[in-house]
């Protein structure tokens, strides 16, 4: 321990990282698009009100905003939305905005003009997934009329003026759509209730000419993704007929499928938005690839030979959307000491240019926490993965075993990463531990592991969560007495469950939670109404009340903080207000804290710096001795 610091109790540690400065540095870095020397890419603008804007730097290096105030390039396909842009011939963008939902064209020095048909009064549309051929913007289209949600793939001449002319529907839902290099045949995934795009979905071609289509993969129990053509008669797809999302090859007729390299690794991640894909095929035939366990690497693969090259890039991991133009490869990297960088990588030589991070300003590396991967055992024996984030300050210790804190991640079909987090670094430089854990249930780590969560919603979630607080007590980490958990959305549900049915912690935190079943389904939006079904099981009143926080609170008797925005569409505020009614009830310690303007995920600089500070707040009490 360094002579110069002083010990202090936890949780008080001084810290250079302010809720305010965490609040306004995340901007959300998002889907780039590269040609040559050019680089697009999304940015979140939490000081703005979380506008989201397109960026742009030039060949000779320079940045500029493409999209001034009030405009939002936001789409709100299947709520998560996606790539909400895409470029067009002569350096323009076709992008959705996020206030009436409709295509703008935005050319260079002149103002955004719409393409698609104004919203009427009984019926809405929106767009995500563009890609651009021939004049066209080809996407999906959503659907909102009073017989409820439809989809379908159009196109959009790009001069505007007509009616989007519908190209394929039948499916509740599509994704990843590709055009043949000779615009004969189009390529997408799609799905259907109350399947969820990682549970099974479809490879579907179309003949333009005539609009007849049919299946080359994919299947009820068979996830395929991301569909890429390497010529007229063959394509590439990820697929997780293995038990891992690997990449195959396969032809135009659904024969000749073979594995690239198979490998006990996820080439994917889960669909939640439109619009990423996670590998490109490049101008020498070779597949840039994004691949490995938890977090993911950066490589290239020769599909003749199935070797696979890693690069050597200053980067831990990798979002799992890659871009390129056929030379140059664009993808956001990060470490566990370098933030959420859009950078461009020269594949043929390795070389790295990192172009805009997420965060402009960093602490001193000391005051951030080095993220270290274990596995830990539950009580039935299943091996979970998670990584530990322990304090660190230059400027203070503490005496003891510390606080920690236990945060799960949403979806629940998602993951935690190793990536620098200064909201975690915001606790951690005040002396209290994260342990950020993939439960059961969680994407990175293959199929198996993924399904261990169906018909468990509840129960695996909850008991490796409790498992994460009971190993940092065994192991000496955490003081046993000053554990506490924190998640939000599907990881709010945890929080909540696991105070329900375990006294492991001393507090819960839950960011726009799901606590009631039966009404959650009935409210939430189309994209997720079905998931239940698959997470739990078909709607029963005995097995709901017995599995959701809402029929469980009478086992809670730790403080519970409740966060919630009020124009929620995917978790509705009534999820939360009905939990901290419950609990008032009973006179557990509630704090029910919402948010006006805010949806699922806050956006606003303002809202989320108050929200860590109270969660903050509400740490220093239930941990003070």
């Amino acid at each position: 321990m360094s002579p110069e610091q002083v010990v202090l109790p936890y949780a008080t540690w001084p810290s250079p990282i302010s809720s305010i400065g965490v609040a306004r540095s995340g901007l959300r870095l998002g889907f780039p698009t590269v040609l040559g020397e050019e680089v697009w890419w999304t940015e979140d603008r939490p000081a703005e009100g979380g506008r989201t804007t397109i960026a742009h730097r030039d060949a000779g290096g320079t940045h500029r905003e493409l999209l001034p105030a009030p405009w939002s390039a936001r789409t709100r396909v299947h709520e998560y939305g996606g790539r909400s842009y895409t470029v067009v011939p002569g350096g323009g963008v076709v992008f959705a905005n996020l206030a009436d939902q409709r295509l703008y064209l935005l050319l260079p020095g002149a103002e955004p003009r719409p393409i698609t048909p104004r919203p009427g009064r009984e019926s809405g549309l929106r767009y995500a997934d563009m890609i651009v051929h021939d004049g066209q913007v080809w996407c999906v289209q959503e659907r909102h009329h009073d017989g409820g949600i439809s989809r379908s793939i159009v196109s959009v001449p790009l001069e505007g003026g007509d009616v989007p002319r519908e190209r394929v529907s039948g499916s509740d839902f599509y994704a990843g759509l590709a055009l043949s290099p000779g615009g004969e045949h189009l390529a997408y995934i799609c799905w259907d209730h109350p399947r969820m795009p990682w549970n099974g979905t479809e490879l579907r071609i179309t003949r333009l000419t005539d609009g007849t289509s049919w299946t080359v993969g994919g299947g009820p129990c068979e996830s395929v993704l991301a569909p890429q053509w390497r010529d007229d008669r063959h394509l590439y797809l990820i697929s997780d007929r293995s038990g891992w999302w690997n990449l195959y090859q396969i032809g135009i007729d659904g024969t000749s499928r073979r594995a690239l390299h198979p490998v006990e690794e996820e080439f994917a991640g889960p669909l939640w938005q439109l619009g990423g894909p996670p590998y490109q095929v490049l101008a020498d035939g070779r597949i840039a690839v994004l691949h490995g366990r938890g977090d993911m690497r950066l490589g290239v693969l020769d599909p003749d030979s199935g070797v696979l090259t890693d690069l050597d890039v200053p980067y831990d991991g990798w979002d799992q959307v890659l871009a390129s133009d056929g030379r140059v490869l664009a993808g956001i990297g990060y470490s566990a000491t370098a933030p959420r960088s859009i950078v461009r990588v020269d594949p043929a030589t390795g070389r790295a240019e990192e172009l805009r991070r997420d965060v402009d300003e960093l602490p001193g590396i000391a005051y951030l926490p080095l993220a270290r991967t274990v596995e830990i055992e539950s009580r039935s024996g299943r091996r979970v993965h998670a990584f530990v984030h322990p304090p660190s300050n230059p400027q203070a210790r503490g005496d003891g075993a510390p606080p920690y804190v236990v945060f799960v991640h949403g979806g629940p079909t998602g993951r935690s990463t190793g990536a620098l987090d200064l909201e975690k670094a915001f606790f951690t430089s005040r002396g209290i531990g994260v342990l950020d854990v993939n439960y059961s249930g969680s994407t990175g780590y293959g199929r198996a592991y993924r399904d261990r969560l169906r018909g468990q919603w509840g129960v695996v979630d909850v008991e490796d969560s409790v498992a994460a607080a009971e190993w940092l007590a065994a192991e000496g980490l955490a003081d046993p007495e000053r554990i506490a958990i924190r998640g939000g959305s599907a990881g709010g549900w945890t929080v909540m469950a696991a105070c329900c049915a375990s006294e492991a912690f001393a507090g819960g935190v839950s960011y726009y939670g799901v606590s009631a079943l039966a009404s959650f389904v009935a409210t939430t939006h189309d994209f997720e109404s079905r998931y239940i079904e698959w997470l739990v099981g078909p709607a029963d009143p005995a097995l709901y009340g017995s599995r959701e926080p809402l029929g469980r609170v009478a086992g809670v008797s730790c403080p519970i903080l409740l966060l919630q925005g009020l124009s929620d569409p995917v978790v509705p505020a009534a999820q939360s207000q009905a939990f901290a009614d419950a609990l008032a009830e009973r006179g557990v310690p509630c704090t029910y804290l919402t948010f006006e303007g805010e949806a699922h995920g806050f956006r606003r600089a303002e809202t989320r710096s108050a929200a860590l500070a109270t969660e903050l707040a509400f740490y220093q009490q239930i941990f003070r001795r």
